[in-house]
């Protein structure tokens, strides 16, 4: 009990001081992800061209793909630096600094499902129609949600003793970007072995693909992207948290 409120607090204290003295506080997570939403429709669809698959909006092709993707580098780029904000609770107390990660993904979590909401209004606005699919949306949040803190937790015990890794981070996930089916459909993937074989060792591929399963109608995910997303996120989970276990013994004499 005890850990799940200083859980709460984490978070709580985490997404006001995201926002503190802004005088729209929250709606700013809202607006972020759609001005990117706007500057991609602009550049791929108004000057690149490109088109979606099944005659679907390119925003909304976009925005499907972009909103389990900025859920996890969101996660990942925050946890990595999460420790040493909190150094002093760390060095200072027995304190569960496992957690700290998990409070990130938290409270990502809530400006996620706020852009969720808006996918799904957009859906219903445009398309005029909604995927039974939606129902299992909180099982492959929580899916990306095992990916994304397990990784979480690697890059943020490194980080205590490299502090590069937090640099590393954001460079790593600006290539990671590019090589994730957001922008542009799988179809019109290059017909180069390596650009497949990438698409197909990437977690995030079958992120995007469940999530616009989902959240597009007429768009069903296919089980073995759902199974490998679940073997990766649980296999990430598991060895993040070993990880981090093994590496936690010292953070209090490094910090």
């Amino acid at each position: 009990m005890e850990r799940r409120s200083l859980l709460f607090q984490l978070v709580r204290r985490d997404f006001q001081q995201r926002f503190v003295g802004s005088t729209i506080g929250w709606i700013w997570g809202l607006i972020h992800p759609l001005v990117l939403l706007l500057s991609w429709v602009y550049v791929f669809e108004v000057w690149l061209q490109q088109p979606a698959p099944g005659g679907i909006p390119y925003s909304l092709f976009i925005f499907s793909g972009m909103l389990p993707w900025l859920l996890f580098s969101e996660t990942v780029q925050r946890s990595a630096a999460s420790l040493l904000d909190h150094a002093n609770l760390i060095t200072k107390s027995v304190f569960p600094s496992e957690i700290v990660p998990l409070s990130v993904f938290l409270s990502s979590l809530v400006s996620h499902l706020l852009a969720m909401l808006l996918m799904i209004a957009g859906v219903a606005i445009v398309l005029h129609k909604f995927s039974f699919e939606l129902l299992l949306l909180p099982l492959y949040m929580f899916l990306v949600g095992l990916f994304s803190v397990g990784l979480g937790w690697v890059m943020a015990g490194l980080n205590v003793f490299l502090r590069d890794t937090a640099q590393f981070v954001t460079v790593a996930l600006t290539f990671w970007f590019w090589l994730t089916p957001i922008m542009i459909p799988e179809q019109r993937a290059p017909h180069y072995p390596l650009v497949h074989w990438l698409l197909a060792v990437n977690p995030m591929t079958y992120a995007v693909r469940v999530y616009r399963s989902a959240l597009l109608p007429n768009h069903w995910a296919a089980p073995a992207d759902v199974v490998i997303l679940a073997a990766c996120g649980g296999a990430v989970f598991v060895a993040g948290g070993l990880f981090f276990r093994y590496l936690k013994r010292g953070f209090a004499d490094v910090l």
